[in-house]
């Protein structure tokens, strides 16, 4: 293995929002997910669980979710009941964060053509995730509610793992906070216990190249802006 293997798997990482129906085996998630669970954890906790959803599970929660979404865009008042655990976003905005996440909201809505304003484009752009994008695989990743702040840093290095993976076996896949709203439906659908949080979702599959929206890649600042070196 050469630095540049590892480093294209690294970059050709992208937030893939449309995927074909070609099947992943099961023995291709095994192996993915073997690998992923070498990250590192504090003390080796190993504080992931992971759930696969395929077929007739995957459909059935993309349906409940999505009547869901629906229903509380008719009546925004529901949005109340269906809160995230924790906080994925800050509460308040500053620069350069709202600047960084404003340029990635316009710049993907503008390559799909819908204009500030466009309510029902928007929101059918973003029910697009409560559909995987398409994608055959749905995971959802959970965590014991006793686990420190600590375990969510290493679940972090566990989905890069999964998704750095993914890309070694010519898959793509996109992370995806916004199923966190909706963990009380989740939850009960995937079988998790009672003491487990939901920590995200994620969509697996093979990349529709052809589709427009995967052609959108998010910039990245340059090292000296992030950087301070201490001689």
């Amino acid at each position: 293995m050469t630095p540049t293997t590892v480093d294209v798997a690294i970059t050709s990482r992208m937030a893939t929002r449309a995927f074909t129906s070609q099947v992943v085996s099961r023995q291709t998630l095994t192996e993915l997910l073997q690998v992923a669970s070498r990250a590192p954890s504090g003390t080796n906790t190993q504080p992931w669980k992971v759930y696969v959803l395929q077929g007739a599970s995957r459909a059935a929660l993309v349906d409940k979710v999505c009547a869901t979404h629906d229903t509380i865009r008719a009546n925004p008042a529901l949005a109340a009941d269906y809160r995230e655990e924790y906080d994925y976003y800050p509460e308040k905005w500053v620069s350069p964060y709202i600047d960084r996440r404003r340029e990635n909201g316009w710049g993907l809505y503008g390559l799909l053509g819908i204009a500030k304003g466009d309510r029902d484009r928007m929101h059918l752009q973003h029910q697009r995730n409560y559909k995987f994008f398409d994608a055959p695989v749905g995971l959802m990743f959970t965590v014991d509610r006793v686990m420190g702040r600590g375990s969510l840093l290493d679940y972090g290095m566990f989905l890069q793992n999964i998704m750095v993976a993914a890309r070694g076996r010519g898959l793509h896949t996109c992370p995806q906070q916004a199923w966190n709203c909706f963990a009380k439906i989740i939850l009960p659908h995937i079988g998790a216990d009672a003491d487990e949080m939901l920590v995200c979702g994620m969509a697996l599959g093979y990349a529709d190249e052809a589709d427009v929206v995967n052609s959108f890649h998010t910039p990245r600042v340059p090292v000296e802006e992030f950087t301070h070196w201490l001689a």
